[in-house]
C-alpha cells in the first residue's frame, strides 16, 4: 500500500477522529458482499489497495446497474479516479443518496475509509430494494407507505375541533405558583459621620 500523505494540525486531528470510529468488521462484511456479488476475490488482502484503481467497484456497479460497469485497467491515477467516479455515478443512479456516497479522494488518497465502507453498505441496501441482489448489509430500507384518504374523511378532519391547535387550558397553568416574597430594593439611608462635612 502506498504511504498516505503526512498530515498536520486540524487535518491530522480529523483523520485521527475518523480512524478511531473505523470498524474492521464492517469492512470485512463489505468485502464479502462485494466478492459474493461479483463472483471473484479481491486481488490483494488490503481492502483499499484492491478498490483504489476502481476496477472492482466498476465490476460491482456493472452487476447492479447495467451500463455503468465499463472500466479501464491502468496505472495512471487519472484513469483510476475516472473508474471510481463511474462507480459513484452508477451508485447514485441505483438510488444511493449523495450524502451516503464518498468522494473520489476519500478512496484514492485514503482520506475517509469509513465513508467508503458506509457507501458500499448503502449501495447493498439500495441494490436489494431494486431487486439486483439477494443480500444486503445493515438495516433494510423502509418501504414508502402512502395513505389515500377519501373526500369524506378529509372533510371530517377539517371540521373536527382540535383542542391542541386552539389552546387547551385544562392542564398545567401558573395558578398557585409562588415566586417568593417581595423585597425592598431601596431602603432608608442613614447619615454617617463620613457623609457629613
Amino acid at each position: 500500500m502506498s504511504s498516505p500523505t503526512k498530515l498536520y494540525g486540524l487535518d491530522k486531528d480529523i483523520q485521527e477522529r475518523l480512524q478511531s470510529k473505523y470498524s474492521v468488521e464492517r469492512e470485512q462484511q463489505a468485502r464479502e458482499w462485494i466478492e459474493a456479488t461479483i463472483g471473484e476475490s479481491f486481488p490483494t488482502e488490503d481492502f483499499y489497495e484492491s478498490l483504489k484503481d476502481g476496477v472492482i467497484l466498476c465490476k460491482l456497479i456493472g452487476k447492479l446497474q447495467p451500463g455503468y460497469g465499463k472500466y479501464k485497467v491502468s496505472k495512471i491515477p487519472f484513469m483510476q479516479m475516472e473508474n471510481i467516479a463511474r462507480f459513484l455515478e452508477g451508485a447514485q443512479k441505483a438510488g444511493v443518496p449523495q450524502h451516503d456516497l464518498f468522494q473520489t479522494v476519500d478512496l484514492f488518497e485514503d482520506k475517509n475509509r469509513m465513508q467508503v465502507v458506509d457507501a458500499i453498505w448503502s449501495l447493498s441496501r439500495h441494490a436489494y430494494k431494486n431487486g439486483a441482489v439477494n443480500t444486503y448489509l445493515g438495516p433494510k430500507l423502509a418501504d414508502k407507505h402512502e395513505v389515500e384518504f377519501s373526500p369524506e374523511v378529509m372533510k371530517k378532519g377539517e371540521t373536527t375541533w382540535n383542542t391542541v391547535q386552539y389552546g387547551y387550558n385544562k392542564g398545567a397553568n401558573q395558578s398557585g405558583m409562588s415566586f417568593g416574597a417581595r423585597r425592598e430594593i431601596g431602603g432608608s439611608y442613614r447619615n454617617t459621620p463620613s457623609n457629613s462635612s
